[in-house]
């Protein structure tokens, strides 16, 4: 079966790996000229590492940093708070928290689709071919250069502005600004350059050195995040506030600012955190943008997938793991088909795998770990026969 994937991020490539092992012909049709991933690090959660890792990625050779834990620090004192132990993840969850450049887990998951080792036929990926409609009919999407490419399915995994969306739809269903913090600041900081200053080395002592902190100011909607990555040489930080008249609702994950900015969004932090902000040399900014659930997730013989399906805020760091797990449902729903007529019927099941699942965790991403459980959650919970937490898990010191 020939398929067409639109977008090779995380969630197209991911989608090829699983498509190919089941012995599908896959092309992604990718917008920018050159394959690379953009933005910092990212969470390597055990729900996707356990089948990752199976499949082949080597998250030693990748440079991922496997998690301690996960701390709530004060950001006036910097005193330790509540610690969430990681080191019976494997026991527990069936792999480890993986912390990860997001160049590097990107490189590792375009070797498995497009190399020439492992099962089934290489993905290819075509650069400068950003898709501008998708008709679910054909099925066929149409290229910015006014080409039309036909396939037997079609999986949409070009992010949120995916207009996929709508043609499933029937209706425009743009995401918005988030209402609970709507702008991200991302940034690196290598380990050697915060040892150099008397200030900041402290921050890359063991044992802290090692999990992720966060410190949260609950009362202006401010939180700094912090965990390492590339073998603990590089630490990676994330600022997510709120931002009065910041309305942007076009994602740029290529938008600089100068860390001044940074400073004084999160004046009032222990002066100790902002030493370690004034080291930053690049820093990128972009808006936090939501959109509630989607009532359908296909039509046809078109699918939507990672964020065009499902769009979440970083508070979880299930953003990427989801999409994964989205490109590991389809080639487990395409398992063993050889005639197109089958594939709506497959569709149908792989909306059922995934649906209630993404939809749950992606309004849990509206919400912090340190924060109350929404009543949201209950439409997805139930038709899965769960019932909805009145809390997240209880972090002890």
């Amino acid at each position: 079966m020939d398929v067409a994937i639109a977008g090779a991020g995380i969630t197209g490539l991911a989608a090829a790996i699983s498509l190919r092992r089941s012995g599908h012909r896959v092309t992604i049709y990718e917008r920018s000229s050159l394959n690379y991933e953009l933005g910092a690090a990212i969470n390597v959660p055990p729900n996707v590492g356990r089948f990752l890792v199976p499949m082949g990625l080597d998250p030693i050779k990748a440079g991922f940093v496997k998690s301690k834990g996960m701390r709530f620090d004060s950001y006036t004192t910097m005193e330790a708070g509540a610690f969430h132990d990681h080191s019976r993840n494997i026991d527990v969850w069936g792999a480890p928290l993986y912390y990860s450049h997001r160049v590097d887990l990107h490189e590792s998951l375009k070797r498995l689709a497009t190399g020439l080792d492992g099962p089934g036929v290489p993905a290819k990926v075509v650069l400068k071919s950003e898709v501008v409609r998708y008709n679910p009919d054909g099925p066929s999407l149409t290229l910015a250069n006014g080409s039309v490419v036909t396939a037997d399915l079609i999986i949409a995994a070009d992010g949120i502005h995916s207009v996929a969306v709508e043609a499933i739809l029937d209706h425009s269903n743009p995401p918005q600004p988030a209402n609970h913090s709507n702008c991200c600041y991302r940034f690196l900081i290598t380990k050697a350059e915060l040892e150099a200053h008397e200030d900041t080395k402290f921050f890359v002592e063991p044992p802290a050195s090692s999990i992720c902190r966060i410190y949260a100011d609950q009362e202006r909607s401010r939180r700094l995040v912090t965990y390492p990555c590339r073998e603990y040489e590089v630490m990676n930080f994330v600022g997510i506030c709120k931002v009065e008249n910041f309305s942007d609702n076009k994602e740029d994950w290529q938008c600089s600012v100068d860390k001044s900015e940074v400073l004084r969004v999160f004046e009032g932090y222990h002066p100790s955190i902002l030493a370690v902000i004034d080291k930053a040399t690049e820093v990128k900014r972009w808006p936090l943008l939501y959109r509630p659930p989607i009532a359908k997730w296909h039509k046809g013989r078109l699918a939507v997938a990672g964020d065009a399906a499902h769009p979440m805020l970083p508070h979880h760091g299930q953003g990427g793991a989801q999409g994964v797990e989205d490109g590991l449902a389809l080639g487990l729903a395409m398992h063993s088909v050889t005639n197109p007529s089958q594939i709506e019927k497959r569709l149908e099941l792989y909306e059922k795998m995934r649906r209630n699942r993404a939809s749950s965790i992606q309004v849990l991403s509206n919400f912090g770990y340190d924060e109350t459980a929404p009543p949201e959650l209950a439409e997805f919970l139930q038709a899965e026969g769960q019932s909805i937490p009145g809390k997240f898990t209880r972090l002890r010191r």
